[in-house]
């Protein structure tokens, strides 16, 4: 099992947190991919609090976390 956390505009529609089945050869993307979210929309991927690329490799209960694009100024 994976759990992910999202943070900011993502959780308007999914939640904060959500558990994703772990599969062999599991990634960044493909949980994107499972979840609907669109890869333009996250900008910050960290497994385990470690920043990683969106092609990562997960492993079995790792913790995703999903920031978008921050804004400000």
């Amino acid at each position: 099992m994976i759990k992910v956390k999202l943070f900011a505009t993502l959780r308007k529609s999914l939640g904060k947190e959500l558990d994703v089945d772990y599969r062999e050869g599991l990634k960044i993307e493909d949980v994107l991919d499972e979840l609907k979210i669109d890869k333009k929309k996250v900008s910050i991927f960290l497994i385990n609090g470690v920043h990683q690329p969106v092609d990562a490799p997960l492993k079995d209960n790792d913790t995703l976390f999903l920031f978008p694009p921050v804004g400000g100024g």
